[in-house]
């Protein structure tokens, strides 16, 4: 147990002896360097007597330099390494604004500065409680344990989540006597941090948030048991010691070796015992208990056999999970007596190995003994939190804070976002405000005009990060829009949000649907440069039963101008005077040779041949020699004249690669047209490159005065539809005001 503020060693003038202080501290003197610790916890101590940025004042010592030095015992007693001793240290310093982030780097690293920052994005949910001025943890369990997943989301290494525990019981410790935030924090710790400190297997921090905060939330509740309880919980410690003295006694009788251990069941435990089962007090057969660990399991049943021996079991509570485990994997036995002295005793009896899978493997304390008995193992949150397990378990093994520092990074596969009344609201990785919307109601959805995230504008395309507040602006007349359905432009990463925006579609008048599925057709094939369409012959092909049922189709978003474009393109040429010219392509650039067969990365189409002296196979690493009237030449890479030749004209050796497929590519022209500014040009290329567009020539025109440029690019494409994906893609690069298909440069 963590030592109370009284008990620091003090100096002459009253101030803690922190060279004394740090000497009892439980650490790995190999590990950790006192004198580094030393220069932390005196700059702690400066930082204290000084005015905080946030209130002006010098606040009590005792409330930030002290509540520092706790929140260090704790993680000590928890064998965390230098970094998060010194972090712990400074966190409420930096908090409260007395010493910057950066200035933290300078003197102590970067790792001590990001994992104090990581304990500052965990208090998300503190400040929108304090900015509501309301309990945002008095909600349903369900909101509470999304907001545990936030936090576990946040963590991406776990000694931030045990700073930040530490943090927390020091601050449920010091509202003692502060009536005003008692039930604030208490409800905050209840909901969250107690909870999360159970499933991260912390017993002692658990037991101590659990009955300080129900203390606190619950204060009728606490003082009933307390007063049920007719003895001191030091008393009943001591007699839980004269048991294990007993049992002892009995065991080394029988010659069987074993570990023993008791425990007094702390207050909110009991309670909740009460709530669950629907029992009394006198009903609670564990307020007493004792855990027996033994190497075998025909050990078990011979202490079992002893402990039944020794005092009368009570009936109907005995359970074999060694004979039938729990459907969780959990061993052990469990019974109840009648122990000294009349009093009820719960006995545990297990092996080793089955100890250590309670506590740290797949079936581990919280896994089976959680609130929520439905919840699976298998989801993301829960195999987070197995990860945080089995990092410390192994942290205490290997004692190498440098080591144990690799293994901290863990990728995010869910975003946690707050509502503007602190709400936590849970969506897919990569989720924009348009899914926040819709996921909120389906009117706020669609009529969406616009969001703020922490309070400042932000397009409706921006990508969200766990913690952040979200809030949606809406209008009486705004309706979505149908652009939000081009996945290329990326409004919607849920199935469920585009869903909801093709229904309200479908709901709209027919008329005005055929109407826009007109437009949108109309000025996408104008964009292509396909002047004359048989729109009946292409309805015919997508199953509509006329043109106008496919112009609503495309206007409710059911059919996107994309497939539309798709079957363009494969009618184009099967029917002779149609003009379906797709791209009205003089010849395909790439034809079905043996040429073909190899990609030239960045020259476009070369005469190709195989070099004889190493004949490569497809698959095989080759190389390309550009030589002197006969194009180019591949050889594998490992080939000796190639090898030769690279030596002596390395200039001419160029990247070459199989075909991966023998598509035809065919040259098209297009014309974009945007307002110039720096990086329009490396922009452009760059999208290309990113689509693997092959660029045959680039003309750039710039018009002085008015600042406008207007590019007109030939390159080889594969079919219409990649053609209208490319164009919109060019066309949401900023500054480009317009992008279409010309007939020839």
């Amino acid at each position: 147990m963590v030592k109370v503020r009284e008990d620091f060693p003090r100096l002459a003038d009253g101030r803690v002896d922190l060279q004394r202080w740090i000497a009892r501290l439980p650490v790995d003197e190999a590990l950790v360097d006192s004198a580094r610790l030393l220069q932390a916890f005196e700059l702690a101590e400066q930082c204290a007597s000084q005015p905080s940025a946030l209130t002006g004042e010098i606040d009590d010592t005792a409330d930030s330099f002290y509540t520092a030095l706790e929140m260090v015992e704790i993680l000590a007693d928890l064998h965390l390494d230098q970094d998060s001793l010194i972090a712990a240290a400074l966190f409420r310093a930096v908090r409260e604004n007395r010493l910057s982030l950066e200035a933290l780097r300078a003197s102590f690293g970067g790792p001590v500065a990001k994992l104090v920052d990581g304990v500052l994005g965990m208090a998300a949910i503190s400040r929108v409680n304090a900015e509501l001025d309301a309990p945002v943890l008095g909600q349903s369990e369900a909101q509470s344990e999304t907001i545990r997943k936030m936090l576990v989301a946040l963590v991406d290494d776990v000694r931030v989540a045990l700073i930040k525990l530490a943090e927390r019981t020091s601050a449920i410790r010091a509202v003692k006597n502060r009536p005003e935030k008692r039930y604030r924090v208490a409800r905050e710790v209840f909901d969250i941090y107690a909870p999360l400190a159970h499933r991260l297997g912390i017993g002692h921090i658990k037991w101590e948030l659990e009955d300080l905060s129900f203390r606190y939330v619950q204060p009728l509740a606490y003082k009933k048991i307390a007063k049920l309880l007719d003895e001191k919980r030091l008393d009943r410690q001591h007699y839980i010691d004269e048991v294990l003295h007993t049992l002892e006694d009995a065991l080394k009788a029988e010659g069987v070796q074993a570990e023993i251990a008791g425990r007094a069941k702390h207050i909110y435990s009991i309670w909740r015992k009460m709530q669950r089962k629907g029992i009394g007090f006198s009903q609670v057969y564990d307020i007493r208990a004792v855990r027996v660990l033994v190497p075998d399991v025909k050990s078990c049943y011979t202490v079992l056999g002893l402990v039944h021996g020794l005092w009368r079991n009570i009936p109907n509570e005995f359970d074999d999970y060694i004979a039938n485990p729990k459907e969780n994997g959990y061993r052990s036995l469990h019974t109840a007596v009648i122990g000294p002295g009349g009093k009820v005793l719960e006995i545990q009896i297990r092996t080793r190995s089955m100890h250590e899978e309670a506590e740290f493997g797949v079936c581990s304390h919280w896994m089976y003994k959680g609130t929520d008995k439905n919840a699976k193992s298998s989801n993301s949150y829960d195999e987070k939190i197995a990860w945080l397990r089995q990092v410390l378990d192994w942290h205490e093994e290997s004692g190498s804070s440098s080591d144990v520092a690799e293994q901290f990074t863990r990728a995010q596969d869910r975003v946690y976002v707050f509502t503007p009344d602190g709400h936590v609201v849970n969506l897919q990785n990569g989720a924009t405000p348009l899914d926040f919307a819709y996921h909120i109601h389906t009117e706020v959805g669609n009529r969406c005009r616009g969001a703020k995230v922490n309070g400042r504008i932000v397009p409706l395309t921006y990508t969200l990060n766990t913690g952040e507040r979200v809030e949606i602006l809406t209008g009486r007349d705004s309706k979505p829009r149908r652009d939000w359905l081009q996945s290329n432009l990326g409004y919607l990463k849920t199935s469920r949000a585009r869903t909801k925006v093709q229904h309200w579609f479908r709901q709209q008048a027919k008329d005005d649907n055929i109407a826009a599925g007109r437009a949108l057709l109309e000025k996408e094939f104008k964009r292509l440069a396909l002047n004359s369409v048989d729109y009946k012959f292409i309805a015919d092909q997508i199953h509509c039963a006329s043109v106008e049922d496919m112009y609503a189709a495309v206007g409710s978003g059911e059919i996107s101008t994309l497939q539309v474009i798709k079957v363009a393109h494969q009618l184009a040429g099967r029917e002779e005077g149609r003009d379906y010219t797709a791209l009205k392509l003089r010849q395909p650039s790439q034809k079905s040779s043996d040429s073909s067969k190899v990609r030239i990365s960045g020259v476009g189409n070369l005469l190709t041949h195989f070099a004889r002296c190493c004949k490569p196979l497809p698959g095989e690493a080759i190389a390309g020699y550009i030589t002197v009237g006969r194009g180019v030449s591949v050889h594998r890479q490992d080939c000796n004249k190639l090898l030769q030749l690279q030596s002596v004209e390395p200039q001419r050796i160029i990247t070459v690669d199989w075909a991966e497929a023998q598509v035809d590519t065919y040259p098209v022209d297009i014309q974009l047209e945007a307002y110039d500014r720096q990086g329009l040009l490396r922009d452009i290329t760059q999208q290309l490159a990113t689509e693997k567009v092959n660029v045959i020539s680039m003309n750039t025109v710039t018009d002085t005065s008015n600042h406008t440029a207007t590019m007109k690019i030939r390159l080889e494409i594969s079919d219409l539809a990649a053609l209208s994906e490319l164009m919109n893609r060019l066309n949401g690069l900023p500054n480009v005001v317009a992008v279409k298909r010309i007939r020839e440069l």
